[in-house]
């Protein structure tokens, strides 16, 4: 167990209360940052987060103030669980009272609408100060729910400064949380934020009653898009083999706790999105995410065509049932040379 010590958690949303939760377990003291005074009023004197974790019982080591200052100061590290489109907000008001001794983790999976920067990026758009090298990622298949129950959860945590990755896996690895490091900062942000995408496909596919075989389809050839995509802008082609690629994508497609698969079933019900969102009442990064892609996969030169069919449906108004029946129709093509090709391997020759 680490030796007691302050870290920061901003926001005070379900992951970043079962973050919160996981270093309260290794003797952290933690303070959790929300806008929300009756949130902090609750998390104080009550000791739960009813409104993103339902009744649980949080650590006495969480305590919770609306003062991002109070929250850092003191803060051997920051963790950032905000929504992506929040992310250079936060960013802007941490410049304040970070500083470079600081280890920062950000745990957000999304790209930033409008410049579609990866969140490091923006992170180092806002702390010019901050050496990016020392920006960690967290990722990888946790839900929150699952979490806060101390279930057996493994992820992995990126930085191109080892030291860095080593520090935050020391910080947050117990019994049941599981944390490997990765240096492939690209390739783990990139994972996490795509397969929000395939997961709203397999909750449409699932929702339309196509079974199990469709989704197997479904997964693997999301695999290829994450891969495809990821590599192209830098990425390994191994960590999405690992927990950043297919491990966050078989938990997000598969489980009840996924709101981008709750969402993609909505949809295939009959309710527009706007619906879907409102009904959600949280973020459904996978949305704003299909954009991204979407506009990325031109950037680079990339096919997507279920990102391009998924894009279509959230933004088009195009019927679910035909973009499944549009990406079967597709052409014929050989699975091994796709996938050599996209890996830029020359075994097959």
């Amino acid at each position: 167990m680490p030796d007691s010590g302050k870290v920061a958690v901003l926001v005070a949303g379900s992951w970043g209360t079962a973050i919160a939760s996981v270093l309260a377990e290794n003797g952290r003291q933690v303070c959790l940052w929300s806008r929300n005074e009756n949130q902090v009023e609750e998390i104080n004197t009550e000791h739960r987060n009813r409104r993103f974790l339902h009744d649980v019982e949080l650590s006495p080591l969480i305590r919770a103030t609306n003062s991002m200052e109070e929250a850092v100061n003191g803060a051997e590290a920051v963790f950032i669980v905000s929504p992506s489109s929040a992310m250079r907000e936060i960013a802007s008001a941490l410049k304040s009272y970070v500083n470079e001794d600081t280890l920062l983790i950000h745990a957000t999976k999304g790209f930033e609408s409008g410049t579609l920067k990866r969140m490091s990026e923006v992170l180092k758009d806002e702390l010019p100060m901050y050496d990016p090298n020392r920006i960690v990622v967290l990722s990888g298949p946790s839900h929150a729910e699952e979490v806060i129950e101390r279930c057996p959860t493994t992820v992995v945590v990126a930085a191109h400064d080892k030291a860095a990755a080593e520090k935050a896996q020391d910080l947050l690895i117990n019994s049941y949380f599981r944390v490997y490091t990765n240096p492939d900062v690209v390739g783990v942000e990139v994972g996490g934020a795509l397969k929000n995408i395939i997961a709203l496909g397999a909750g449409l596919s699932d929702g339309l009653g196509f079974g199990d075989n469709a989704k197997a389809a479904l997964l693997t050839r999301g695999l290829a898009e994450i891969a495809r995509l990821g590599t192209a802008m830098g990425g390994s082609p191994l960590t999405f083999a690992g927990l950043a690629g297919i491990g966050d994508l078989v938990v997000t497609c598969t489980s009840r706790h996924s709101r981008n698969w709750r969402a993609g079933s909505m949809l295939a019900k009959g309710l527009s999105l706007e619906e879907v969102l409102a009904q959600m009442g949280m973020v459904v990064e996978g949305v704003k995410t299909t954009q991204a892609a979407y506009l990325l996969a031109r950037k680079h030169g990339i096919t997507m065509p279920i990102t391009d069919e998924l894009h279509q449906v959230l933004f088009d108004g195009k019927d679910p049932k035909t973009a499944v029946e549009d990406l079967m129709g597709r052409g014929p093509t050989h699975e091994i040379e796709e996938v050599a090709k996209q890996l830029q391997t020359d075994w097959l020759c």
